[in-house]
């Protein structure tokens, strides 16, 4: 279980002004923002069901700066007991790494 949020950690953004919630792979925090390498959260599942079908990459991670003025709260992708997270998810629907398929799709490794 990891216990802090640094580089290559999957996460949850929530963003304010203009109010929006991303995932994906931390690739830089610092005092001036945040570097993601994901989606947007509303389109995770649509990734994850065309991940699965292996059909034409229409949509995609991307990697974005946040500037830390925005960011309103920043979560660990963890699952629970009733709640599975976005990587378990994706892992049971593809069988492979939600890192590794976020990262291999930018042509660099982690």
């Amino acid at each position: 279980m990891q216990a802090s949020i640094g580089k290559g950690s999957l996460v949850i953004v929530y963003c304010g002004n203009p109010r929006e919630k991303m995932w994906g792979a931390v690739e830089r925090l610092d005092g001036v923002g945040l570097v993601l390498r994901g989606l947007d959260l509303e389109s995770v599942e649509d990734w994850i069901r065309q991940e699965r079908a292996g059909s034409e990459k229409l949509i995609g991670p991307t990697t974005f700066f946040v500037p830390m003025h925005r960011v309103l709260r920043i979560d660990l992708d963890e699952g629970g007991p009733a709640v599975e997270s976005y990587s378990d998810r994706f892992t049971a629907a593809c069988g492979r790494d939600a890192l590794d398929a976020l990262l291999e799709t930018s042509g660099r490794n982690a």
